[in-house]
């Protein structure tokens, strides 16, 4: 799609050798015709889509060569979302005006119809299936991970870390798949607010999720010395200000999720599963378990 959009801006492909330019981006009102309050609002919501980078982490027990293949995942993550993300949008808002997206239907069937391809709907839906299966593959696939690993840390039930006898966590993925099962019987009980929902519940995880990862990063970072920071081999970028920054937007996208009532039901569930997930760790005993292992590894040090 972003080819195919790029000919019709550039050469006029599908709109009679007429190129349509880049203009659309600035006309009709400019870049915030309708103020910024709107794309300030969008964060909490687009947010959720970039949930999910934080797993090239969980792959390191799956490789062969995590020093090299993880370090240059990372660096492509940049460029994969530079290319597809935001160069899909930049292609669509350049054919087309931005009051007129979404009003006649998907941008990228109608950029598919308009040179001619017949089943351009269809060709999107495989898209956009193959992208969501890919993406419930890869979610099932870290979580079932997360909750096999909890366990070898005796911080989760014993049965998900079990392995079958191709080496797959079966109960932890049975769970994470029976999970997905809320969203399927939400979509029926409540179908016009779901999907804000699930993407507001989404938001929330994900924040929760980079923030203690960010904290992590600091403390492990400060808990170094001059020579051990510069044995690092692959350091975050203008550390700590990064980190710093990176933790006072996520404190801002809260601050949008507690100001729009759609999204401020995420900011009260979200606590309150914390909660039960903190009530169930003690009332079970993982945290004993926890500090036994401490001890044994301390021990044997």
């Amino acid at each position: 799609m972003i080819v195919v959009g790029l000919g019709m801006i550039i050469f006029g492909i599908g709109n009679g050798g007429i190129a349509t330019g880049i203009s659309n981006l600035w006309n009709n009102g400019g870049f915030f015709p309708n103020g910024i309050k709107g794309v300030l609002l969008s964060l909490q919501m687009v947010m959720f889509a970039y949930l999910g980078i934080e797993m090239i982490g969980v792959t390191a027990g799956e490789v062969k060569n995590p020093e090299k293949s993880l370090s240059k995942a990372i660096d492509s993550v940049f460029w994969r979302i530079l290319i597809f993300y935001v160069g899909a949008l930049f292609v669509i808002m350049s054919i087309y005006p931005w009051e007129e997206i979404g009003t006649k239907g998907s941008p990228f069937v109608l950029t598919f119809e308009q040179i001619g391809i017949p089943g351009a709907a269809g060709i999107i839906n495989f898209v956009v299936l193959t992208a969501a299966l890919s993406s419930c593959n890869s979610g099932i696939f870290s979580t079932g991970r997360m909750l096999f690993n909890l366990a070898e840390h005796r911080e989760a039930p014993d049965k998900f870390g079990k392995l079958t006898k191709n080496g797959v966590p079966g109960m932890a993925v049975l769970a994470s798949a029976g999970a997905l099962l809320v969203g399927v019987v939400l979509n029926y009980i409540v179908p016009a607010k779901v999907f804000t929902w699930v993407t507001s519940i989404a938001t929330f995880g994900a924040i929760w999720t980079w923030g203690v990862i960010l904290l992590s990063q600091i403390r492990f970072r400060k808990s170094l010395n001059t020579e051990e920071q510069k044995q690092l081999k692959y350091k975050v970028p203008f550390f700590p200000m990064t980190s710093y920054v990176s933790l006072a937007f996520l404190a801002f996208v809260i601050g949008l999720m507690a100001y729009n009532p759609d999204t401020r039901i995420a900011l009260v569930i979200g606590p309150m599963w914390l909660a039960l997930l903190v009530i169930v760790f003690y009332m079970k005993g993982f945290h004993k378990r926890l500090v036994s292992t401490g001890a044994a590894g301390k021990k044997v040090s």
